[in-house]
């Protein structure tokens, strides 16, 4: 069975953890990785740098940004994680923007994601319509479990759309604005949160956009799942290095 639909028949709510590949540096990638399994993260996606993030806020576009610069690119990331399954059994997810899967080969890409262990992808910008007809046989093929977005926008239609082409969980954007820390969540998150719930969709939801803290954990995961956190871990990085990674974890349980 994939690593995600393991992890999501736990009896416990899902901490995910989101970082750019090749942030700080360069060769971070795997010990980040490491360390956050040993401090008890469930589910870890790694952010593929590329160089036009629209949906990204300034923290993930700026480590993004830098990773390029650090010299990232997707062969580079396959080579940092050929070895990751002799240390990690946790779930590993692959997060970006359909184009570099496209200039590397959808299938040369999927199947080096079989090869080095990964457990499913991210790609916000592939539509539904464009996955299931053109490149959902090849995601399955090769294992990987294709996670969707939904908004507070999205149709209660759409949402059921996506619901029905999903086999792990959905990824569940608390807000329309970019990614970003935030305090809490107000009126329409709660408005939102009750939704979905109320459609009791067959797949779970993780919630993501404006998870920072114990809090706002807390209460992303009332109702859902589990929850990702990727700009607050960014800034910890970037503040204390990854010596500091079993501290924000720590902060977030």
């Amino acid at each position: 069975m994939n690593r995600i639909k393991q992890k999501l028949q736990e009896d416990k709510k899902i901490l995910s953890i989101y970082f750019s590949a090749g942030y700080p540096n360069l060769d971070d990638t795997v010990k980040i990785i490491e360390d956050l399994e040993k401090n008890g993260v469930d589910l870890i996606e790694i952010g593929l740098p590329f160089s036009d993030p629209l949906a990204d806020g300034p923290t993930i576009q700026e480590s993004s940004t830098a990773a390029l610069k650090n010299g990232m690119n997707t062969a580079l990331l396959f080579e940092q994680l050929k070895d990751i399954r002799k240390s990690v059994s946790i779930p590993l997810i692959l997060m970006g923007y359909f184009n570099p899967v496209l200039q590397y080969g959808v299938e040369e890409f999927c199947a080096k994601c079989e090869q080095v262990g990964i457990d499913g992808l991210i790609l916000p910008d592939l539509p539904l319509d464009v996955y299931t007809k053109e490149y959902e046989a090849i995601f399955k093929k090769h294992g990987l479990i294709n996670v969707f977005l939904i908004t507070p926008q999205t149709s209660d239609e759409r949402i059921q759309a996506i619901d029905d082409a999903s086999e792990g969980f959905i990824y569940m954007v608390s807000s329309a604005s970019t990614t970003g820390a935030k305090q809490g969540f107000g009126a329409e998150q709660s408005d939102y949160f009750d939704r979905i719930t109320n459609m009791q969709l067959k797949n779970p939801q993780i919630v993501g956009f404006g998870i920072s803290n114990a809090e706002t954990f807390k209460q992303a995961t009332k109702q859902a799942k589990g929850a990702i956190i990727g700009s607050a871990f960014i800034k910890h990085l970037t503040a204390n290095g990854v010596e500091g990674i079993g501290d924000f974890v720590e902060q977030i349980r």
